[in-house]
């Protein structure tokens, strides 16, 4: 009975502080998985399928029970300028779960039921963050606000436009019209990340930064341009269904090369600033639901590249991807597994002390 008690104890607690951001779980496993599919690592792109079902529905799960047993944290934190673009994990996890279905299972009706909670998810939610934090009286300094999780708002943005136009051709309204409302939601997404670096930048290059500050979720700096890159590619690649993508292509092609080039850029000083972080400040490495926001850009930068080798027929970028699809498996493996034994653990600790 006594350790019946812990667990649920545990369990709670575990509940009470649930990270606003854990659907990245399912956006970094989603993605690594068609990394995997594109290369045709078929077993480990359909296992990583099916563990990021279950993780999204354990998830969705999670967060409910959140809602109904720990609102008053659950508040806190959907209000807090620092954690409350977490939530827009949600919208990202079940756009890359739509395309998974698309792609590895060419499931089109569940790929178009996550596509309907996406888009719906994605305009409760952008327009409760920035009406939340506008309206709110107290305002936290810039330098105690901003991180790599603001870029949440181009990640979702961006999973929204490419699951729309993976599905043009399979849902109820006229293919010309999804197209567009992907393309409109490309640019939003482009300029968002244009505004949203900007002070990303600003803090880092003017704000004091401890080690323990700078962590894994800045790795969407390049993430965020990545997604683009396959937002572009994708709409790219259905320009031939589409009049008004034919007569921009140049316009596209371009602006998607562009957001390419700057995500490479960002990767060497992304790498030396972890090891800034963990060899010179000696910040020990330790299981944290962020990482999984590290995970996410490995994988994005490989998928993007090879499509965007294949929209711009540009042969010689294969080399990238096919080199760092291995880098995204080891670094999903090596997460995963610090996440599982993290848990194990814990409860484990709980039963050990009953």
């Amino acid at each position: 009975m006594q350790k019946a008690k812990l667990f649920i104890d545990t369990f709670l607690n575990d509940l009470k502080n649930l990270h606003t951001a854990y659907f990245a779980l399912v956006m970094a496993t989603g993605i690594v998985s068609i990394a995997a599919h594109n290369y045709s690592f078929h077993f480990i792109s359909r296992l990583l399928f099916h563990f990021n079902i279950v993780a999204y529905l354990f998830l969705c799960s999670m967060y409910i029970l959140r809602v109904i047993f720990y609102f008053p944290y659950f508040s806190a934190d959907a209000n807090d300028h620092a954690k409350s673009p977490g939530l827009l994990t949600f919208v990202a996890g079940s756009c890359v779960l739509g395309s998974q279905f698309v792609l590895i299972s060419e499931n089109f009706a569940v790929a178009t039921l996550l596509f309907y909670i996406g888009i719906l998810a994605w305009f409760i939610l952008i327009y409760f963050v920035f009406t939340s934090l506008t309206v709110k009286k107290e305002k936290p300094t810039i330098n105690n606000a901003i991180s790599g999780v603001w870029l949440l708002i181009i990640v979702s943005t961006q999973s929204v436009s490419i699951l729309g136009a993976q599905l043009a051709n399979s849902l109820p309204f006229a293919s010309e019209l999804t197209l567009f409302f992907s393309l409109a939601m490309f640019l939003c997404g482009c300029m968002f990340y244009i505004i949203v670096i900007t002070l990303i930048v600003y803090r880092m290059s003017f704000f004091s930064m401890k080690a323990e500050e700078f962590a894994p979720p800045y790795w969407i700096n390049m993430g965020a341009v990545a997604i683009s890159t396959l937002a572009g590619s994708t709409l790219i690649l259905n320009a031939s269904n589409f009049d008004l993508l034919t007569s921009i292509l140049p316009f596209l092609k371009g602006f998607t090369l562009f957001y390419w080039a700057i995500g490479t850029w960002w990767i060497p000083l992304i790498v030396i600033l972890g090891i800034w972080r963990h060899v010179f400040k000696q910040l020990p490495l330790k299981y944290h639901p962020q990482y999984w926001g590290m995970i996410f850009p490995m994988g994005m930068y490989t998928v993007c590249t090879f499509k965007l080798s294949q929209a711009l027929g540009l042969s010689f970028l294969m080399a990238i991807p096919s080199f760092f699809v291995y880098i995204a498996l080891v670094a999903w493996g090596i997460t995963a597994a610090g996440m599982f034994y993290t848990m194990g653990r814990d409860y484990l600790f709980a039963q050990k002390h009953s």
